[in-house]
């Protein structure tokens, strides 16, 4: 016969336990990315499908996906001009620490249609990923969401940022499908996928993959001779200089 502190405990595990069923098994068309010099951007596919058990409670609203890609995080200065004096100049500035150089927000429909904007700004969903300005230079703190607006615009310009509220499709109910497009400016370095599952504005399930993107060839071989061979690259440099300008005296010299 089970106590009433035994019996307290399967309640506390019962309510600690999931109120739902549903699983993500995702899948990328490729994990590595090579660029070289003629490479001009590429597409990748993601394909994902939901997995459901006696356990799974039926959702009235159907489903609702938002994948986001990140890459490699730098810090990203955003600078604004004022005319001083009739000349325009660099004046206030923000600094964004550990802030995502590319960013990929896919879903089947608008991020805010899809949960609360509390949830999604307190969990990072979506654009709220960028993170606030951490250093000022001569701004107010209201300000501060102008100036991050202006760094997603600009990353937007470049495709280096992008949110496609159709970037996601369901193939059926349970299967679904999303590309993801990588520019030729694309950085170096290793790529997040986080694909999150919900459903009446509740957060069901995630799944995380990733992705690299590498430089090969001689692109790859000059930059690490030039980490890892500094005195040797710098050596080699000049000489090709000072031989190219020899060469070039030689053939346009006048006799």
């Amino acid at each position: 016969m089970r106590t009433p502190v035994a019996w307290f405990c399967a309640l506390l595990f019962l309510a600690a336990g999931p109120a739902h069923a549903e699983r993500l098994i995702t899948s990328l068309s490729s994990h590595q990315v090579l660029v070289t010099s003629s490479f001009t951007g590429t597409e990748l596919v993601l394909f994902g499908s939901i997995e459901r058990d006696a356990k799974t409670v039926s959702r009235k609203g159907g489903y609702d996906i938002v994948v986001t890609v990140t890459g490699p995080r730098e810090t990203l200065v955003v600078r604004r001009k004022d005319r001083v004096l009739g000349i325009w100049t660099n004046a206030e500035s923000l600094t964004f620490l550990k802030t995502p150089v590319y960013l990929a927000v896919l879903s089947n429909k608008p991020v805010a249609e899809i949960a609360t904007a509390e949830f999604l700004r307190r969990q990072e969903v979506g654009m709220y990923l960028v993170p606030r300005p951490t250093l000022a230079s001569g701004i107010q703190t209201g300000e501060y969401d102008n100036f991050r607006d202006a760094l997603i615009r600009l990353r937007m310009q470049r495709r280096l940022y992008v949110e496609d509220p159709a970037g996601v499709t369901f193939l059926t109910p349970n299967l679904f499908r999303a590309t993801i497009r990588l520019p030729a400016e694309s950085p170096v370095g290793n790529y997040d996928v986080d694909v999150r599952l919900f459903a009446d504005g509740a957060e069901l399930a995630r799944a995380h993959s990733a992705l690299e993107v590498v430089k090969v060839g001689i692109e790859q071989f000059i930059v690490n001779a030039a980490a890892h061979h500094g005195i040797l690259y710098g050596l080699f440099t000049t000489l090709m200089a000072l031989a190219t300008g020899w060469f070039a005296s030689v053939v346009f010299r006048k006799d």
